[in-house]
């Protein structure tokens, strides 16, 4: 029996500072290795920003962690948790690492300009900009290190940099995240299949591999 053609698209919403988000890309992609790479469908990120009134430059990590959980103390509980299924999907997550609660709307206008530049292909940078927020503390909320991290991703630098320093992206990316909450979405990260099957939270990759082939048996 011949096998069902993937799902055109995986739209996957989510935000940068999520450390939810990145366990679940980390289970998606694994979910995804089992297919042959002719038969994978394209992952289409669209923006969610948790913090939407921080302002653009940040706030200093024990400030909002004040504000969010009463202090690092709680987040450490409340973090232990995010830390263990972290390293169930093969990463060593370096929350202390972090010294600001960055402002992500100029990293998703990134990943759009991304998605622009090489269509299909912005799960490189996305993955980069996780790696540089949870593993390695770097301040995503900075151009210039957004420019860097682009570079790193396998993208030209001077154009990422360009365009961060534009008003490119701003509204679209605006008017994205606001679709997003019409649409019922409260939390992240947020999984639709071939446009019709939903996943939400990061369930595991069990999870979304059923998905993924319910949506397939979906087009057979």
């Amino acid at each position: 029996m011949d096998t069902p053609p993937a799902p055109d698209t995986i739209d996957v919403v989510s935000d940068v500072v999520c450390p939810w988000c990145y366990i679940g890309k980390r289970q998606l992609d694994e979910a995804l290795a089992a297919l042959p790479p002719g038969e994978r469908p394209a992952v289409r990120w669209h923006p969610f920003q948790l913090n939407p009134d921080l302002p653009a430059a940040g706030i200093d990590r024990r400030r909002y962690l004040e504000d969010k959980f009463g202090g690092a103390e709680r987040a450490e509980q409340i973090y232990a948790r995010v830390r263990a299924a972290g390293r169930q999907a093969g990463l060593a997550l370096a929350l202390e690492r972090i010294e600001r609660q960055p402002n992500t709307l100029d990293a998703h206008r990134l990943i759009a300009w991304a998605q622009d530049t090489r269509p299909g292909d912005a799960s490189p940078l996305v993955e980069a900009l996780f790696q540089a927020y949870f593993i390695d503390g770097r301040p995503i909320g900075d151009p210039e290190a957004l420019a860097a991290i682009a570079g790193e991703a396998g993208l030209e630098g001077r154009a990422a940099a360009a365009m961060l320093a534009s008003d490119a992206y701003r509204l679209e990316t605006a008017e994205a995240d606001e679709r997003a909450r019409g649409m019922g979405i409260g939390g992240v990260p947020f999984f639709v299949f071939g446009q019709r099957l939903a996943v939400s939270g990061a369930q595991g990759v069990d999870a979304l591999r059923g998905a993924l082939a319910q949506a397939r048996a979906g087009r057979s």
